[in-house]
């Protein structure tokens, strides 16, 4: 095959399927165990996000093995909704494996559609609380999809959600709360954007029609929320929905001390600004918690997140996806201080999180 064959081939590769390997050569290691034993705060391990129906973990010995190879702790099951489902997931994970697993509830925001809708769902948190839930956790749809009475979007700062902060902070649950969604996804979905394969692959993660502007609004109301609550303890998902804007990050962290962040689902952000990563989270050590939202749990990635936290690697895969699912770059690792992965990993958790506070086993040594 001549020059011009070739060429002409290249030239009509789609994108999809140009999967280049780079030319450069740097270390390759893989880092199957935490240096410190690990507390995954941010998972899914019930039914509620499975399109089957099924438990997302099927194999719940496999899982406990796997934790133990990888020096995990715990892990925090963000999945257990409310009522019989709740029920469910702490008969599963907590009730019969005490120590490796802590399950937070949700909320049904359908309530919000009707008059006094805050009363009623701080009666729900505090009936799941009593049950045995461990934190509560706010879905995106608070601010995206979930409507009042006036059929109005509700945001996470509305007073009148002022009673459901209150029971959290009172009985002592964090709230880990997902606000808004990556900057790119309020963008238009064109050729500019840099997650255009993933929104081309999940059309129904743009928000485009709201815009950048709404975006802002969320993040606003984040703040706003965090500020009028400070006895509640808030862990702001994903970097608190801003990864890609850390100095923003940075202000809330010394603002307001009821805030923390957890990592899931952005290393791929943090990994291609290094530096300024690593800046942040060595200053706020004790504000800045592991957790990697991939699931059903995979030692492969967890290798990925270890790697990523504890060596200064450069220029590797953030993800074992191909194309990589979140953007077609690779990451640079932060090399952190063993004092600081002692916070990251657990140490933060442990601290926040009722249930986690007592050491489960073998895999902590």
């Amino acid at each position: 095959m001549g020059e011009a064959d070739t060429g002409a081939r290249a030239n009509d590769l789609k994108l999809r399927d140009y999967l280049p390997r780079p030319a450069l050569r740097v270390a390759e290691q893989r880092v199957e165990r935490a240096a410190r034993a690990a507390v995954d705060v941010h998972n899914h391990l019930g039914r509620w996000l499975t399109e089957d129906g099924d438990w997302a973990v099927t194999d719940v010995p496999r899982l406990l093995a796997d934790m133990d190879a990888a020096k995990l702790r715990a892990i925090v099951n963000l999945d257990g909704r409310w009522g019989d489902e709740l029920e469910a997931n702490l008969e599963r994970y907590d009730r019969l494996h005490p120590g490796r697993f802590v399950t937070f509830c949700h909320l049904d925001w359908r309530e919000s559609g009707a008059k006094g809708f805050g009363e009623r769902l701080a009666r729900s948190l505090r009936r799941s609380l009593a049950a045995g839930a461990r934190g509560l956790k706010v879905w995106k749809d608070l601010g995206l999809s979930a409507c009042d009475e006036r059929g109005e979007l509700l945001l996470p700062d509305d007073e009148r959600l002022a009673p459901l902060w209150h029971v959290a902070a009172e009985e002592g649950a964090p709230v880990l709360i997902h606000t808004a969604d990556p900057r790119a996804f309020f963008a238009p979905v064109d050729a500019t954007n840099e997650r255009l394969e993933e929104l081309l692959l999940n059309p129904d993660w743009s928000y485009a029609h709201l815009g950048s502007r709404h975006y802002e609004r969320l993040l606003k109301a984040l703040e706003g929320l965090v500020a009028a609550n400070p006895a509640t303890t808030f862990i702001a998902a994903h970097v608190a929905g801003a990864a890609e804007d850390l100095d923003r990050v940075e202000r809330w962290l010394d603002a307001y001390p009821n805030l923390f962040v957890d990592i899931a689902a952005r290393i791929a952000e943090l990994g291609r600004q290094p530096r300024r990563a690593r800046q942040l989270i060595v200053r706020h050590a004790d504000r800045v918690l592991f957790g990697t939202d991939v699931f059903p749990p995979s030692l492969g990635e967890y290798a990925i997140h270890f790697r990523f936290l504890e060596t200064a690697d450069e220029h590797f895969a953030y993800s074992l996806g191909e194309p990589p699912p979140q953007g077609r770059w690779r990451i640079s690792g932060l090399g952190l201080p063993d004092d600081v992965l002692a916070l990251v990993y657990a140490g933060n958790a442990a601290r926040l999180i009722p249930g986690l506070g007592r050491d489960p086993g073998p895999t902590t040594r």
